[in-house]
């Protein structure tokens, strides 16, 4: 019988595998991007199964001819509008004819992992000297173009895998990876030792860079991370550079510790001192005395204690004294003291005269400690007093001064309560430390 094409489709249906060419799907792993059937040979009524996140790609010749779609599909030259322009029926509509099938997978493959070869050697950019380092990541791509990627990269092969293709690509990654990561970290001016820092903004950088170039050959890079920069730890230099990097940072936060400390220090002693005048005023107020009565009392203490003074001049001068604290306990002791008096007769003139200066003293006495000097002008006004009469300063007492900061009283110290500022006042001629009242430098006589 003549070898025509009538006789070997016969032939063909006659074979008991013949059943085993009509139907067309995909049978790759889920890595591969473009999976090329086996099987070349078909006949019209086949049916082709394209699932999901799939196509087909028909070649004859060796040419990209019909494109199909995700679904279930027959193979005849009515479905085939370009391979019929190629093809004409014999007989019927069972003729066979020569093809080929590449499935393309369109799904997004995810994790695929890169990393430099070799080292990137540039210049740090903040203490400028050589380095070293690598660096390594993950991306994902999915295929945009089947014809592009087919007939740029595939060829004649029977396929390839995404690793495969980033194979393909390895050159054009690494260079363009080296030399776009240290134009971005010269730029931007990043610091070996901040770079995990800028990971996303350094990831996404690369990405824009790099999608137009995997475009043209019909993958899409989808995602583009840089996970890891490799760092030469084993580097003296690096360690060196790494050390006084980390210094500084470690000296800044142990002195703004150290200020902290002081105010919360300063904090608690003001606390301290506040919680022992409220509860002194209230014990004086359930004994039934005030302050000044207090400060009486002390006078008259220290004017009884003098041993130039006889005991019971002592006696009548101390309580002369407290005769003016207040009036009812001045009444009473007014009584005690003119008592006293008439009964000594044979108190000597000298005595009267020692008990007449001694009640001066006591009064000036009694009247410096009732009163105190301003710290602005020097005037002198009553120690109830909250500002001076003379200039308007606001009163002080002896362990408050004003902050030149933020000028408001605070306890003397180190540093202001209020604002931190530092208290200590120098000479602006010799920067020797002065006292916070002083008007002259100690040091060099400079008028501050």
């Amino acid at each position: 019988m003549p070898n025509n094409p009538i006789n070997n489709l016969i032939n063909r249906m006659a074979d008991k595998s013949l059943a085993e060419f009509e139907l067309i799907e995909y049978e790759g792993g889920n890595d591969v991007f473009i999976w090329k059937h086996p099987i070349k040979d078909f006949t019209t009524g086949s049916q082709l199964i394209v699932h999901e996140s799939q196509e087909a790609v028909f070649f004859m010749n060796g040419q990209a001819l019909d494109l199909f779609p995700p679904g279930r599909h027959t193979l005849d030259t009515q479905n085939l509008p370009l391979v019929g322009k190629f093809f004409k029926a014999a007989t019927g509509d069972v003729t066979p004819f020569h093809c080929e099938v590449y499935f393309i997978n369109k799904t997004e493959q995810l994790s695929i992992k890169w990393g430099t070869a070799t080292h990137l050697e540039y210049i740090e950019p903040t203490y400028g000297f050589p380095i070293q380092i690598g660096a390594s990541g993950e991306m994902s791509l999915k295929v945009e173009d089947s014809r592009k990627l087919l007939v740029k990269v595939v060829g004649t092969e029977n396929g390839i895998t995404h690793q495969g293709f980033i194979q393909k690509m390895r050159a054009f990654l690494m260079t363009h990876i080296k030399n776009h990561l240290a134009s971005y970290i010269k730029k931007e001016k990043i610091s070996i030792f901040e770079i995990d820092e800028h990971l996303i903004p350094l990831s996404e950088t690369l990405h824009k860079i790099f999608k137009p170039n995997f475009l043209v050959y019909g993958v899409s890079m989808e995602r583009f991370f840089v996970t890891t920069i490799v760092k030469p730890e084993e580097d003296k230099n690096y360690r060196r550079f790494k050390e006084l990097h980390f210094r500084q940072y470690a000296d800044i936060a142990e002195a703004k510790l150290r200020q902290q400390t002081g105010l919360i220090d300063q904090e608690t002693q003001k606390q301290r001192m506040v919680i022992e005048a409220e509860g002194l005023a209230q014990k004086r107020a359930l004994e039934g005395y005030t302050y000044q009565d207090e400060r009486g009392f002390d006078v008259a203490e220290r004017v009884a204690a003098n041993e130039s003074v006889g005991q019971m001049t002592n006696l009548g001068v101390g309580m002369g004294m407290i005769t003016g604290v207040g009036n009812t306990v001045g009444t009473a002791v007014g009584g005690m003291i003119q008592n006293s008096i008439n009964t000594i007769d044979n108190v000597d003139k000298n005595d009267a005269v020692n008990s007449i200066n001694a009640v001066g003293i006591s009064k000036n006495t009694l009247e410096m400690d009732s009163t105190q000097n301003c710290s602005n002008c020097g005037n002198s006004f009553s120690k109830g007093a909250k500002f001076c009469a003379e200039c308007g300063q606001q009163a002080l007492s002896e362990n408050e001064i004003i902050c030149t900061n933020c000028n408001t009283k605070t306890l003397k110290g180190k540093f202001c309560m209020e604002c931190g500022g530092s208290l200590i006042k120098k000479c602006p001629a010799c920067d020797k430390e002065v006292p916070p009242e002083g008007k002259f430098c100690l040091e060099c006589g400079h008028k501050l």
